[in-house]
């Protein structure tokens, strides 16, 4: 086990933990940020227009300018999955990692976001990375010229689109029920001429040989079949949090996400939770760094007031 016992132990490397990081680390707090990768979610924004001091920025950029910034104090890290937080004792909580190392420290920040929502459809997972993929700003250059199926009818589906009209031959657009997205993401398409939307149907299997060849739905209503012949299945349905790692140790709401005050306070002194996997409305990148930085400062008090849980 290990010896140091940390003031503060971030687990997530997105908007809200490394805000987390770099207003903890300004409080002369000894901080250990535990994530698997560095930006989360945000890196698969290709567009960001909506941060503030930047008028036009991609989430890459931003992530690299937020790791930059954390980069300037001392954050100790380590890139690892965190498995469980538990309570040690009243004063201690135990962080422990799938590489089965083990952390200490006062108080927890979980800031670990949201993950891509799947389907339960035939073929789905043999195909992903073949023609599958859960990020179109990651994988849309892949397919230049190409047929390609988006699934979805929230902002996501209207953004990934988006993004493949300038790239792809022909862009449909499937959702089960009726369009979710904002006015705003339904207006970027209105006008390409190689969008086609469908409603009423929903994906059953993907065919292919060693790629996808076709994507095969439903109508819900009359049961009818509708063959698409595509290379590229993009699945955007949403995200589910990233709450397993302490879904014994705090009170979760019926989607699955943490339940926090005002403070970013769970219901476990000395454990506190900021962003996307978060009860706080909104999951923008700027409300998650907001979100980080309350949450450092709860932290912080927290600690200055020798353990006094705040609500």
């Amino acid at each position: 086990m290990a010896t140091t016992v940390y003031d503060v132990i971030i687990v997530g490397g997105g908007p809200a933990g490394l805000t987390a990081a770099v207003y903890t680390a300004r409080k002369t707090l000894n901080v250990l940020l535990i994530t698997r990768d560095i930006g989360g979610q945000a890196l698969y924004s290709l567009d960001v227009e909506n941060y503030m001091g930047y008028q036009f920025i991609s989430g890459q950029d931003l992530m690299d300018r937020f790791s930059e910034q954390v980069e300037q104090y001392h954050v100790e890290r380590t890139f690892a999955e965190v498995k469980t937080v538990a309570k040690e004792d009243d004063a201690t909580l135990t962080v422990l990692t799938d590489k089965n190392e083990q952390h200490r420290a006062r108080t927890v920040i979980v800031a670990t976001g949201k993950k891509s929502r799947t389907l339960d459809a035939k073929g789905i997972e043999t195909y992903v990375g073949r023609g599958v993929s859960y990020c179109a700003t990651c994988d849309a250059p892949l397919f230049v010229d190409q047929d390609v199926v988006v699934i979805g009818g929230g902002n996501s589906a209207f953004t990934a689109a988006y993004e493949l009209t300038s790239i792809a031959r022909k862009v449909c657009l499937v959702n089960r029920g009726p369009w979710r997205a904002d006015e705003i993401y339904r207006e970027k398409i209105q006008d390409a001429t190689n969008v086609e939307q469908i409603v009423g149907y929903e994906l059953i299997e993907v065919k292919g040989n060693d790629v996808v060849t076709e994507a095969v739905f439903r109508n819900r209503a009359d049961r009818s079949l509708k063959t698409l012949p595509v290379a590229g299945v993009f699945v955007e349905i949403g995200l589910i949090p990233n709450s397993d790692l302490v879904k014994d140790l705090v009170h979760l709401n019926e989607m699955n996400e943490i339940i926090v005050s005002s403070h970013c306070a769970t219901n476990v002194p000395g454990v506190f939770a900021a962003g996307d996997v978060t009860t706080v409305p909104e999951k923008q990148i700027i409300v998650a760094a907001g979100e980080g930085a309350k949450a450092a400062i709860s932290a912080y008090k927290y600690l200055l007031s020798g353990g006094e849980h705040i609500s």
